[in-house]
């Protein structure tokens, strides 16, 4: 998109213009936190909880933002921005300008949109089915994991005449968040990963979650697909709440694409077969563990029902390159350091162990609160203690409900079990209990800030 194009879908909502009439160079990259601008990028300046993106905006001019888009503008970041060349767009409402662009652009463009939901595994799959499109065509896909009312928009607005594939995630925080982003993306085809108790204490109860991740395909058209998850109970039923032709992927239940042989080979992928029909293909990806084999029967079913031969479906499987969460690191004293301290929940948390234990040696691990788990935090945590115990030799459980997780896999039998107060106290607990060779795995919710116990597991003495 140029400048001028941008400036001409937001006119309806703008206040003023000050700095010079926009050109027909591109629309520079747009980003909604002025710590991340840097020279040449524009700046959204949003409203927050507890701090408004306006008062930013001296910040991001002085990073060198050429574009800014805010509700207001004091007299020095005006003279600020005079001084610097900058554009400052002032429109009545930035966001809901910005989403508005990005609906009636996107309405315009003749593309095949993808969009991607689910509990668990919405990035990871993101990227897959990107991989195996471009593979036939040329593809625009969400940067990251770019999902929300803010991101997805952004990611529209660099749709190309070019392009024939955008391949979007699709985040929620509250009911009708999906419902939204799909009234702007207008998806054709819709893909549901999984449903998952993760945002239950927002949303009250896994029925409501279920409600909220079916608006991806209560809203697609007829004419669009449904891909589902087979092997999840509740999104392999979504079949019959869309107008859509539902497809299912899974490996445990009768799907449409099903995997057949599988092999997981640790932090080297997953070997596996697909059968489709009457067609048969043995695949690969370098995606670790039970989630990437799902991503890639997502992509392989998306690929194959928009028309990608399955050398192009096992070319782009090869090629899919993911910043995952799950990520090996050279402990201290010649541990390895399994780092999936990002996030945490119970299909994620089973789905981390499942693979851990596919892995040789001794296995420990730093094991975190779950959070946003409402009525059923206390029976989850023991669940998560009780399969702790399966696979584990040695727990660390970091955070008041985690040890609810500890006591449970020490009822369960596994005597090497330990509770801390903080994740660097986790570290050092974990460090003497284990010894060269030994994996550990960090995985907790946001809050718990466990990268700071992988930074002690992959600084510390050994």
């Amino acid at each position: 998109m140029r400048l001028s194009e941008f400036y001409a879908l937001l006119r309806p909502r703008l206040v003023e213009a000050v700095g010079p009439e926009p050109d027909e160079g591109e629309l520079p990259v747009i980003r909604p936190d002025s710590r991340q601008v840097r020279p040449g990028d524009g700046f959204l300046a949003l409203a927050g909880v507890s701090r408004h993106g306006a008062e930013f905006v001296g910040d991001a001019l002085r990073r060198g933002a050429v574009l800014v888009l805010t509700d207001r503008l004091t007299p020095a970041d005006r003279q600020l921005a005079a001084t610097t060349g900058a554009r400052v767009w002032v429109c009545d409402d930035p966001l809901k300008a910005v989403q508005e662009a990005a609906r009636a652009w996107r309405a315009r463009a003749n593309v095949t949109v993808i969009g991607v939901t689910g509990s668990v595994g919405k990035t990871t799959t993101k990227e897959a089915i990107a991989a195996v499109l471009a593979e036939s065509y040329r593809v625009l896909k969400s940067p990251g994991n770019l999902n929300t009312e803010v991101g997805l928009p952004l990611t529209l607005l660099y749709l190309e005449p070019h392009h024939q594939v955008a391949v979007l995630e699709m985040g929620m925080y509250q009911a009708g968040d999906i419902r939204f982003l799909c009234s702007i993306a207008q998806p054709h085809v819709g893909v549901v990963t999984s449903v998952g108790p993760s945002h239950l204490a927002r949303l009250g109860s896994l029925a409501a979650i279920a409600d909220a991740k079916a608006e991806l395909v209560e809203s697609l058209p007829d004419s669009g697909v449904a891909v589902l998850n087979a092997d999840d109970p509740v999104v392999s039923g979504f079949g019959a709440r869309t107008a859509a032709r539902a497809v299912t992927f899974g490996c445990c239940r009768p799907a449409d694409f099903r995997a057949v042989g599988v092999e997981f080979r640790g932090m080297l992928g997953v070997d596996f077969g697909v059968r489709w029909g009457g067609e048969a293909r043995r695949l690969r990806v370098g995606l670790a563990g039970r989630p990437g084999l799902y991503a890639a029967l997502a992509a392989v079913a998306v690929g194959r029902l928009l028309g990608v031969d399955w050398g192009g479906v096992e070319r782009g499987l090869l090629k899919v390159s993911v910043d995952q969460r799950l990520t090996v690191r050279a402990g201290a004293g010649g541990r390895r350091v399994i780092d999936d301290s990002y996030n945490s929940s119970p299909v994620s948390l089973a789905a981390a162990l499942e693979f851990l234990a596919q892995l040789p040696g001794r296995k420990a691990a730093i094991l975190g609160d779950m959070l946003e788990l409402g009525p059923i935090e206390a029976e989850a945590h023991r669940e998560a203690g009780r399969l702790a115990a399966r696979t584990l030799d040695v727990l660390v459980a970091v955070g008041d409900r985690a040890a609810l997780m500890a006591e449970a896999a020490r009822d369960a039998g596994l005597a090497a079990t330990y509770w801390a107060d903080d994740p660097v106290e986790a570290a050092a607990l974990a460090r003497s209990r284990t010894a060269p060779g030994d994996w550990i795995l960090v995985k907790g919710s946001r809050g718990l800030r466990l990268e700071r116990a992988v930074q002690a597991l992959v600084g510390g003495e050994g």
